[in-house]
């Protein structure tokens, strides 16, 4: 599988690993060794705090590089369609309410906040469409809305939209 990524994607990812390798591992597996000496192990709550913590950042490190070994990388979309890092205004006609969504890539996604992946079933129907246009979003086999396009905004990475953090 490949992760569709811009240039500015894999380069945030690259800054974060530099921290977490350089900075953050070392303060962490110092933690782990002061927390160690504190006694007994099996009733240590620092100790397997600062453990817990030191392998979350493992976890990450190790997310952060198969998202780079694996990312296939995207351009901003330009033209009329909605492309990546557009702002949509869409309406929901069985609702007849209004929702704005912006196209992201998948490590910046934030549904609650209106980032949609342009992986996602929503933002894989609205790629390429225009204003006026009416889209149906399949979510499953027996599951499917339409939306109409009303509004679209150009936009660009600026890089304020920050990675999920998971």
């Amino acid at each position: 599988m490949h992760n569709e990524l811009t240039q500015k994607d894999i380069e945030l990812m690259k800054q974060e690993l530099d921290e977490r390798r350089i900075r953050l591992r070392p303060k962490l597996l110092e933690a782990v060794k002061e927390a160690r000496g504190f006694g007994d192990l099996s009733e240590n709550f620092e100790y397997k705090a600062a453990k817990q913590e030191k392998n979350r950042n493992e976890s990450r490190i190790r997310y952060l590089e198969n998202m780079i070994r694996t990312a296939v990388v995207v351009k901003e979309g330009t033209g009329d369609g909605v492309s990546l890092y557009d702002k949509v205004t869409v309406l929901l006609p069985d609702d007849d309410e209004a929702e704005t969504y912006q196209i992201v890539t998948t490590m910046r996604q934030d549904a609650l906040h209106g980032l949609i992946s342009r992986e996602s079933p929503v933002g894989k129907a609205l790629l390429g469409r225009r204003e006026g246009e009416r889209v149906h979003i399949q979510v499953d086999a027996n599951c499917g809305y339409d939306m109409v396009i009303q509004k679209i905004e150009k936009g660009q990475d600026d890089s304020a939209i920050p990675l999920n953090r998971f």
